[in-house]
């Protein structure tokens, strides 16, 4: 037969509950920061610079076809991969400071010709590549708009 294992701290009491604290205030506490600031400066160089580096190894991937690897080829995904990094990295300090409908549309121009050029290197029609591009961009928009809407004021400013 089963029985229930003893709850730690000794045995309970029957009739005798135990009284929940609760906050005195509605104030959210924030999480805390698992890494310091010296992570957090080494990932705003790191992170772009790797998604830089797949961004590069994709267009030269899709720009290729499946036929051999040629200098132009390593050349066009590293060149890819440079200014996507620096305009990610520009764009992680610099877009911050503006109106949150700015920034939302800096994001939104970003991903939208990334996407764009990416998607032209694959071989397909260019005006197919500019609808879908747009589409894209139109889907960034509004999410980006919804998230700085919500989490911004009027100034670009976070709302604590």
């Amino acid at each position: 037969m089963a029985q229930a294992a003893p709850a730690p701290g000794g045995m309970s009491r029957p009739g005798r509950t135990p009284e929940v604290e609760g906050r005195a205030t509605d104030v959210r506490a924030r999480p805390p920061d698992v890494f310091d600031a010296r992570t957090h400066r080494l990932a705003r160089i790191g992170v772009p610079v790797v998604l830089g580096l797949v961004y590069g190894y994709w267009v030269a991937a899709n720009n290729r076809s499946g036929s051999p690897i040629t200098g132009w080829n390593v050349l066009l995904g590293f060149v890819s991969a440079l200014v996507f990094a620096v305009l990610c990295m520009a764009l992680l300090a610099l877009a911050p400071r503006m109106l949150r409908e700015v920034h939302a549309l800096l994001w939104t121009a970003f991903v939208g010709c990334a996407f764009g050029f990416l998607y032209a290197q694959s071989g397909r029609p260019v005006l197919r590549a500019i609808m879908i591009s747009l589409l894209v961009a139109a889907a960034t928009f509004a999410a980006f708009f919804y998230r700085y809407y919500t989490r911004e004021d009027a100034f670009g400013r976070r709302i604590r």
